[in-house]
């Protein structure tokens, strides 16, 4: 059943958490953590649309998920928004 994006509560009134509510969610794992050398281009552009997408990459930095993509930003992007490298 695919989730409810727009809804911000579910009926029992719990406030939803972004990996609840996320595009992502409606996908399988592999979709953002493709084979090596595969292309990230369509997670991205799902991340993009998502309304979770800033607190999926705030939870991926904190956590320093190293794998997949995140937020709409690959490993080797996360890598460099962190240290600060160009």
């Amino acid at each position: 059943m695919p989730i409810n994006t727009t809804a911000d509560h579910t009926a029992d009134g719990r406030e939803l958490s972004w990996p609840e509510t996320a595009l992502c969610a409606q996908v399988g794992p592999e979709f953002f953590f493709p084979a090596p050398g595969s292309s990230t281009r369509e997670a991205k552009r799902l991340c993009g649309a998502c309304e979770g997408r800033v607190a999926c990459l705030e939870y991926a930095l904190a956590h320093d998920e190293r794998f997949g993509v995140w937020g709409g930003l690959s490993e080797k992007e996360r890598h460099r928004l962190k240290h600060g490298k160009g």
